[in-house]
């Protein structure tokens, strides 16, 4: 039998010659590129080693924290920290701190909004008219926040400016009198105005009256909720000093501690801003994110930090130390317009009439001004601690094509206690809107006695500290404050084209990092007696890093997943795996709020949890499938060449048969033929894969090249396996009568085109083959040509998925354009083998007068005609998976696709050329004669 094979193959050696190059390019290309695709690999998992880097791998939360969405997506919600108060205990801690292979575990107590109140200076200098004795400024302020979106005009702020004398309070905590004393040395009394300790004018005539001014507002009806700083009027006494300068102040502590001359004069004015509370271990938090390395004034919060009582007359105030962020992170300013007015009296009239007298004064324009509250949040040193409040976590319903709409929640309500002692305060102006969190109020211990109040120790820059990479940067990180781009064309026309930030409303959807700082030995101490569930179990999350882990690998992801099973074996709690996660955009509607601001439609980053596995696995996959289809384009060139020889050897086999071969016989006879070329070109593949990859600057070993002998055998015998199935079970005396079709209808086409159409119709099997394998090659150049031309080389975006995962690489375009070639080539190899067998016909047609060029023409279109059918199939499925992979149809994606259709027709059309070759040498007579 390997003799009948030896001369069957010599016998048709240019044939024989063509499949052998087939086999050997695909298996040589195989194996070259699959080389390519391991460097790559490591080039990617060194992306993604790179980008993963984390603050810490593994995040613990307590015990059905997760709300549904993030367990059906995989993900965990930005700013997951700010709902979350207590709910694991400090003995759970401890066990965590024990479990084998845990190198640091830093807990986090999130113990709710402090107040503050922010500086917020106007330069009011201009407005002032420095030839008139005695004037009034008045400021109508606008209040600000989210990118100007919601704004609340607030009440009129006056500045009475005089260049009279001015002489001020002296503060005395052992006075027992009404009487106060003033830096004239003389005392006055305590009640001539409703505001208390009032500065007071010196007239003309050397007397001094009252200027009843301070800050004043509606009342609050003892309902225990404070009032809104858009609501509180205030009137300022200011001196014009000879010199132009300015003196303004207030209580003073002594008569020597007389108010610094200034050359601006400034409104001071104050917004009640809340900033949120944690409390951390400074230790485990200075190994995790480096906080100690992040203060930039002051000193580093310690473990041994407590609260120290500073004695203030009848009250003691107990200082809970704090560090503070030297960045607010909320968005939040005044704007004012000024206005002059001449009064005719104003020291010695009461705060009422004086409010009423101001308000109807006729007043002239001077100018405008706007301050932001990030002015004046550095200077900030202290506020009350009588309540927190607690904003819960955002809630959502799911919405067609998955998108999220934040659940609304009533305002912050009334103190549920109407009997509190606490002193109404002033709360932020925007806690009246919309509420996308529900809240509620923490009251801590009440004592007439001592007053609880948080001091800064510190300040640290967030920026400076430890965190996530910039590809994999993640919501999950602690310090990070959060923000939403607008998600349509009419949100970020809304927003300005920046991004919405965390505003002043603690009820708000984004929410600030925690930006005041205690240490867990004041916890107890600050809720000790109050009514926080917070103190059976503090703690409200633990993030974890893992000895021995430094980026994502392998054995990194294997290390850290069995910390975390044993994490969660031990404690119970909820435990997420965050080594290797990436941000992934959600899309979230908000309503519209109670200030102006509309309706907003997000794009939120949420955390995908184990992206970077899924990145590796992807890009191996996608590379492998792209090299595959050159071995699955060869199989059908290679399957369709089988079938076309057992076809014209039909009859030579059906002898084989007459003389007694068995049918097993005659198939193992075309497989031994297409075995030897694949054999073969193996061999010849092992010589060429080493020097070929070399030249494209890809080492690959002789190991992987030596793989080559049976990759080309067994794609060899695939190819063939279903022709010599064919030929073992055809009859002999079937196979020796004259092939016959039965006519079915009959149209005679008029055109050469229409002819072309009915030779390919006549061998279907073979034209589905050619057109199939073209159609393979231009659905991989859609999609790669998609990302090289549409995406710029990539489909990149924020993510450290979309950065690496659908790269395009140079292997992959090799792949693709050997995969187009083929399918060339696999069309040509079908007009070959129509031309052979209709040679007969094609002499009738020349005996008849028919041209070569004629003839050309037939088979060009038959050419033409399979790379239209191959070509647009090709470039609609690659669209379609192109449309999928991408989530949309961009204008410049259709126009690759019907590029990439155009260089699918062009290709076999230029493939066409040498089968039409043979036309020339055509032997009519010899032709005509034996048919």
């Amino acid at each position: 039998m390997l003799r009948i094979i030896w001369r069957q193959l010599r016998g048709r050696a240019w044939r024989s010659a063509a499949l052998l190059a087939g086999v050997l390019v695909a298996t040589t290309g195989f194996i070259v590129l699959t080389g390519a695709t391991s460097a790559s690999r490591l080039q990617v998992t060194g992306d993604v080693e790179r980008n993963t880097r984390a603050a810490y791998d593994i995040l613990v939360r307590p015990k059905g924290s997760r709300i549904v969405l993030e367990t059906d997506r995989r993900l965990v919600r930005p700013n997951y920290l700010s709902g979350l108060y207590g709910g694991i205990t400090n003995a759970q801690y401890d066990q965590v701190r024990r479990v084998s292979g845990v190198d640091i575990a830093a807990p986090i107590a999130m113990l709710g909004y402090a107040s503050a109140f922010i500086p917020t200076p106007l330069d009011i200098t201009d407005a002032v008219d420095r030839r008139l004795d005695r004037q009034v400024i008045r400021v109508d302020p606008t209040f600000v926040a989210e990118r100007g979106l919601s704004t609340a005009p607030g009440k009129p702020q006056y500045v009475y400016v005089t260049k009279h004398p001015l002489i001020y309070p002296v503060f005395d905590p052992k006075s027992t009198t009404r009487d106060t004393l003033y830096t004239d040395g003389r005392t006055y009394p305590g009640d001539e105005c409703e505001h208390p300790l009032p500065v007071r004018e010196v007239m003309p005539d050397g007397s001094s009256k009252p200027i009843c001014g301070g800050e004043f507002g509606p009342s609050t009806d003892g309902r225990g909720s404070g009032v809104s700083e858009r609501d509180i009027k205030s009137v300022a006494a200011v001196r014009l000093l000879p010199d132009g300068r300015f003196e303004s102040g207030g209580v003073i502590q002594s008569r020597d501690d007389l108010p610094e001359p200034t050359d601006r004069l400034f409104l001071q004015m104050r917004l009640s801003v809340p900033l949120l509370m944690a409390a951390i271990d400074p230790v485990a938090e200075n190994r995790l994110v480096g906080l100690d390395r992040a203060v930039t004034r002051g000193r580093p919060l310690t473990a041994d930090d407590g609260p120290d009582d500073i004695p203030g007359g009848s009250l003691v105030n107990r200082a809970f130390p704090v560090l503070s962020s030297s960045r607010p992170y909320v968005d939040g300013a005044v704007r004012a317009s000024y206005r002059r007015l001449v009064p005719a009296t104003v020291a010695g009239v009461l705060e009422t009439e004086l409010a009423d007298q101001l308000d109807h004064a006729p007043a002239v324009p001077v100018g405008e001004g706007r301050a932001d509250l990030s002015g004046g949040y550095p200077t900030v040193q202290g506020g009350p601690l009588t309540t927190l409040v607690q904003a819960g976590p955002a809630e959502y319903d799911e919405q067609p094509g998955g998108t999220l709409r934040a659940r609304e929640f009533p305002p912050k309500p009334d103190n549920p206690d109407p009997k509190s002692s606490v002193e109404p305060e002033v709360v932020p102006w925007l806690a009246d809107d919309q509420s996308f969190r529900p809240l509620r109020d923490v009251a801590l211990a009440k004592s007439m006695d001592v007053n609880r109040i948080w001091s800064v120790v510190g300040s640290f820059d967030p920026e400076r500290l430890a965190g996530f990479s910039e590809l994999s940067k993640l919501p999950l990180e602690t310090y990070e404050p959060p923000r939403a781009e607008g998600a349509d064309e009419r949100s970020r026309q809304a927003l300005g084209g920046q991004p919405l930030e965390p505003s002043g409303n603690p009820g708000g959807y984004l929410t600030p990092p925690p930006l005041l700082l205690t240490n867990l030995a004041s916890v107890p101490k600050l809720l000790e007696g109050g009514t926080s569930p917070q103190r059976a179990a503090p703690l409200s999350a633990i993030r974890v890093r893992v000895s021995d882990v430094d980026g994502y690998s392998k054995r990194s992801a294997e290390r850290v997943r069995l910390v975390a099973e044993r994490i969660a074996a031990v404690t119970g709690l909820d435990v997420d795996v965050t080594l290797g996660s990436s941000p992934s955009a959600q899309t979230v509607e908000l309503a519209a709020g109670s200030f102006g601001r509309p309706a907003l439609r997000l794009s939120e980053k949420w955390s995908a949890l184990g992206v970077a596995s899924v990145i590796v696995q992807a890009v191996d996959r996608k590379s492998v499938v792209l090299f595959l289809l050159v071995l699955v384009v060869c199989a059908l060139f290679l399957g369709n060449a089988v079938s076309a020889a057992v076809r014209a050897r039909t009859p030579e086999l059906a002898v084989l048969a007459c003389l007694g071969w068995r049918p097993r016989r005659i198939g193992l006879l075309i497989l031994g033929e297409v075995a030897v070329l694949g054999l073969a070109a193996g061999v010849l593949s092992l010589g060429l894969a080493v020097p070929v990859a070399a030249v494209l600057g890809n080492a690959i070993g002789w190991q992987r090249a030596a793989a080559a002998v049976p990759l080309a055998l067994v794609l060899a015998l695939a190819a063939g396996a279903v022709p010599a199935l064919r030929a073992a079970r055809a009859h002999p005396a079937a196979a020796l009568r004259p092939a016959a079709t039965t006519v079915r209808w009959l149209r005679r086409p008029r055109t050469l085109l229409g002819l072309a159409l009915v030779n390919l119709a006549r061998t279907p099997g073979r034209t589905v083959l050619g057109a199939g394998a073209l159609a393979i090659g231009v659905a991989a150049l859609t999609l790669v040509a998609a990302a090289a031309s549409v995406f710029r080389g990539a489909i990149v975006g924020n993510l450290l998925g979309d950065s690496v995962a659908l790269s395009v690489r140079g292997a992959d375009a090799v792949a693709v354009v050997a995969t187009v070639l083929l399918g060339a080539v696999a069309v040509a190899d079908v007009l070959y083998l129509n031309i052979r067998d209709r040679a007969a016909e094609l002499a009738a047609l020349q005996a008849v007068g028919w041209t070569e060029g004629a003839l050309a023409r037939l088979v060009g279109y038959e050419g033409a005609a399979l790379g239209v059918l191959g070509a647009t199939t090709g470039s609609a499925a690659g669209l379609a998976g192109a449309a999928w992979l991408f989530n949309g149809v961009p204008g410049g994606l259709i126009l690759v696709a019907a590029i990439t259709a155009a260089g699918g027709v062009l290709a076999p059309v230029l493939a066409t050329l040498v089968p039409a070759a043979l036309l020339r040498g055509l032997p009519t007579a010899q032709l005509l004669a034996e048919e």
